[in-house]
């Protein structure tokens, strides 16, 4: 009777005569679905020219605006990962 480190020491020495429990699944992969990288590239323009905005608002008009602005492009950024 073998030990289990010699049937597995078998098993990769004579790959051509393994045992093999799972069937083998020869029907059509799974259609994966890829995200729109035109509309991504879009938003996250969008997102740095609010943020940018937001950088020339705050830095010469009013930091409140520049940080509801700088907010605003976060939430631009959450809806970019989900495109």
């Amino acid at each position: 009777m073998k030990t289990e480190e010699q049937r597995i020491s078998d098993e990769l020495y004579y790959r051509d005569e393994r045992n093999v429990s799972t069937p083998i699944d020869n029907s059509k992969p799974k259609q994966l679905s890829y995200p729109d990288a035109k509309k991504h590239q879009i938003i996250s323009f969008i997102k740095s020219g609010i943020r940018i905005l937001a950088c020339f608002i705050g830095s010469f008009a009013s930091i409140e605006y520049g940080f509801f602005l700088l907010a605003a492009a976060e939430v631009v950024g959450v809806i970019e990962e989900l495109v």
